[in-house]
């Protein structure tokens, strides 16, 4: 099942976190945060595409070292749609921010110090998508989207910019 799927399979599943209304917040934070930088919607999805293929590692590597309760605790405690520096240093360490922000930059043309700005409001935001498939009355249930985000069998089919996109259509059908 495709981390799209699972997603809306949360929202479907009155035991996990997700809903209608955290996909519109997510979604509509991303489009402002774009808009508030001069980004395009087309380019907000190529950050958010390359942004989820660095996430996605450094929780690979958390996974490895620490134990997927640890990254499970980790997606719960900063998944949010704010600005939070916090989230971003939880995520990646001072030289990979900087690696990060350097590859976006190479992705889509954009400053890297942009990229850099614009960090502690998307990884919030992607680590509250991931939270998505949370169960809030039993914490030791696990977590299909946050498993399909971290691709167990690493066929790297998993892109949050595509996520994104059909999220937007799904909320402008339920609309």
């Amino acid at each position: 099942m495709s981390l799209f799927d699972q997603i809306i399979s949360a929202v479907g599943n009155p035991q996990q976190q997700a809903n209608p209304d955290q996909l519109g917040g997510i979604f509509g934070m991303a489009q402002q945060l774009g808009n508030s930088h001069g980004v395009d919607s087309g380019t907000t999805q190529t950050i958010l595409s390359a942004l989820g293929n660095h996430v996605r590692s450094s929780l690979q590597d958390k996974q490895s070292a620490m134990g997927g309760d640890q990254v499970q605790s980790l997606v719960n405690q900063y998944g949010g749609l704010g600005n939070n520096p916090d989230a971003v240093q939880a995520v990646f360490s001072q030289g990979q921010q900087q690696q990060v922000a350097s590859d976006i930059s190479q992705q889509t043309g954009l400053n890297a110090g942009t990229i850099q700005a614009m960090l502690p409001v998307l990884v919030p935001i992607v680590l509250n998508l991931l939270q998505s498939g949370s169960n809030p009355q039993d914490a030791q249930a696990g977590n299909p989207v946050l498993n399909t985000f971290l691709d167990s069998n690493h066929d790297g089919s998993v892109d949050l910019g595509d996520v994104m996109g059909m999220a937007g259509q799904f909320l402008s059908q339920r609309g």
